[in-house]
């Protein structure tokens, strides 16, 4: 119902898997996402997180509440392997997008893509702190999917799992489009922002961490995003500014452009609560 499969192969060439390469097994899933929050004594064997990425110099994280979606996307893991692999092992053909690799599953069918991994990780946000009520979105027809419904007091990861692969299906860049409000001042870009175009084609990316720069007050942010097909959800390089990657600048005129796509100004949206 949502996923439009020959027009999005015309349209997302880069997304298409290299059959010169062998599939990678995929681990199963049975837990959910955990943040990684480093110690002193365990900070060398740490794996790397978000916050962990390196700021430009004069540059200090904004701050944010230690109980928000903001903050809890600064502790997601990052993969010591860079490479970005599609649902089912392969290889994504362009590997040239990506300064570095969410720790998070992409199941085994062609689901996750760009809106589905912003919802996943909302969802995510939310089973965490066992809100299970938030844990909604709705479909490409208006209905709304609701996990504590889907869940009928089964709370397991793996029933969450299922519903997210139920959400996946039904919803889309359109649906998730409707559910956010624009953003006017990309000056007060914040971690959990999104930039979204709605519709077919569509697409849509995430804030991960934003940051100030001490004396000029220049707002930066960091984007992630998964892509069709389906495939690991990752931090994307700034291609206008190498000095800068990957860390973008929020003045970045009428269009916003990532490797894969370009975004207009308006399209810079914040989730309601």
């Amino acid at each position: 119902m949502k996923k439009m499969y020959f027009f999005s192969l015309l349209c997302c060439g880069l997304g298409s898997c290299d059959n010169n390469t062998h599939p990678r097994q995929a681990t199963p899933v049975t837990k959910p996402l955990t943040v990684q929050v480093a110690t002193q004594t365990s900070a060398n064997n740490a794996q790397m997180a978000v916050k962990d990425i390196v700021l430009p110099k004069g540059y200090r994280r904004l701050a944010c509440s230690e109980s928000s979606f903001g903050a809890w996307l600064r502790q997601l893991k990052l993969k010591s392997d860079k490479t970005v692999y599609l649902f089912n092992g392969q290889k994504k053909l362009n590997q040239s997008a990506q300064y570095a690799v969410l720790d998070v599953s992409v199941g085994k069918r062609d689901l996750q893509q760009c809106a589905d991994a912003i919802m996943r990780l909302r969802a995510e946000y939310f089973y965490g702190q066992k809100a299970y009520a938030k844990i909604q979105f709705h479909n490409v027809e208006g209905t709304l999917l609701q996990y504590s419904n889907y869940a009928k007091g089964d709370y397991s990861y793996v029933k969450f799992l299922k519903f997210m692969d139920k959400v996946f299906s039904e919803a889309s860049t359109l649906s998730l489009s409707q559910e956010v409000k624009p953003l006017a001042n990309p000056a007060e870009i914040r971690g959990g922002d999104i930039f979204i175009k709605g519709g077919a084609p569509g697409h849509a990316v995430i804030v991960l961490d934003a940051a100030e720069h001490m004396d000029t007050k220049q707002v930066i942010f960091l984007l992630a995003q998964s892509y069709m097909p389906a495939q690991d959800i990752h931090i994307l390089k700034n291609p206008n500014d190498n000095a800068l990657s990957p860390w973008y600048a929020t003045n970045y005129g009428a269009n916003l452009e990532t490797p894969e796509w370009t975004f207009e100004k308006h399209r810079l949206n914040r989730f309601p609560n």
